[in-house]
């Protein structure tokens, strides 16, 4: 399937996912949900009973792009393929969110410390009728981290709009000890499996 139109819709407010698609070359255009009253968001994004990360990152990225495919039709746009995608931090099964405040950030940190973690990033892009989705699994290690450590990063702003209160393209890259996985997954776009994605949807990356 050959797509007429190279340009396609990014359904995220992610500045980092902006940078990893313009990366690869790919012409987006931001196609945003609502995330806020009045109305209440379009995708509700809370973690049901029981639900296991990798099950939760991808079922919130199925709805964002199903969501988002909706809106494209309500406002009339032109048919693009559209891309959605979630990340999510685990360890011993909890799923880590963004932290509200200082508080949640520095527990996040400290269970974190000096152990390895996953972040699950999934990816979806859906055109005409058909859906594409790939997650990909990294591992992460962090040092062990001392309070003035944990202090002084929750003192800055970066950990306030990240899953797990960290993001491995800032300041906290000094934690990472190491990751076995993809590096722009964890900065929450994994680019080899997101342009199998788009090719499938018949974007041409190079």
């Amino acid at each position: 399937m050959k797509n007429t139109h190279p340009k396609i819709y990014l359904a995220s407010k992610s500045p980092r996912r902006r940078e990893l698609l313009r990366q690869i070359g790919v012409d987006f255009e931001l196609l945003m949900l609502r995330e806020k009253p009045p109305r209440g968001p379009d995708v509700d994004e809370h973690v049901l009973p029981e639900e296991l990360p990798a099950v939760y990152v991808a079922r919130v990225t199925m709805e964002k792009a199903r969501c988002a495919h909706q809106v494209m039709l309500w406002r009339r746009l032109p048919a693009r393929p559209i891309l959605t995608a979630d990340t999510t931090v685990t360890i011993d099964g909890k799923i880590l969110g963004k932290p509200a405040n200082k508080s949640e950030a520095a527990a996040m940190l400290r269970l974190l410390s000096g152990r390895s973690h996953q972040v699950l990033t999934s990816v979806a892009v859906i055109h005409d009728e058909h859906a594409w989705q790939s997650t990909q699994i990294s591992d992460v290690l962090f040092q062990a981290l001392t309070e003035p450590m944990i202090e002084a990063y929750c003192n800055t702003e970066e950990p306030y709009d990240k899953a797990g209160g960290y993001g491995i393209q800032g300041p906290a890259a000094i934690f990472i000890e190491s990751i076995r996985g993809s590096h722009s997954g964890i900065m929450g776009l994994p680019l080899f499996e997101t342009a199998q994605l788009l090719q499938q949807a018949g974007i041409r990356i190079l």
